[in-house]
């Protein structure tokens, strides 16, 4: 791959690991280097508020694992850049198609091995 190509997408990627913890942060506030824990809405007493209080806290928890997924993603392909790995598929050891690596910058396989994964699920 291009030095060029590799910058710029390493570059998206740490905007959209910034872009992540700010939102996981919003409603699962992380102490130090502990991990992304969603808190519990206090929105009242009363039964409708606290239903209300149960729905907010099913769906940020939903949220919160959706978006910690898409992190570990981004970590993961940052860590593969930094060790020279990145574009290389874990399954077969060949380079990844980099028109693959640009629209889906976090792939670990190739389109071939993928296809494979996908089929045999």
């Amino acid at each position: 791959m291009d030095p060029k190509t590799l910058k710029k997408i390493e570059e998206n990627l740490l905007a959209e690991k910034k872009r992540l913890e700010n939102q996981l942060s919003q409603f699962a506030p992380k102490e130090g280097s502990e991990a992304y824990e969603v808190q519990f809405p206090q929105i009242g007493d009363k039964d409708d508020e606290n239903a209300a209080e149960v729905d907010t806290y099913s769906t940020n928890l939903a949220l919160e694992r959706t978006l910690r997924n898409s992190l570990r993603d981004i970590e993961a392909a940052l860590r593969r850049m930094k060790e020279g790995t990145y574009g290389i598929c874990k399954y077969c050891g060949k380079e990844i198609d980099q028109k693959r690596l640009v629209a889906r910058p976090v792939s670990s396989a190739c389109i071939d091995c993928k296809k494979r994964l996908t089929q045999e699920a």
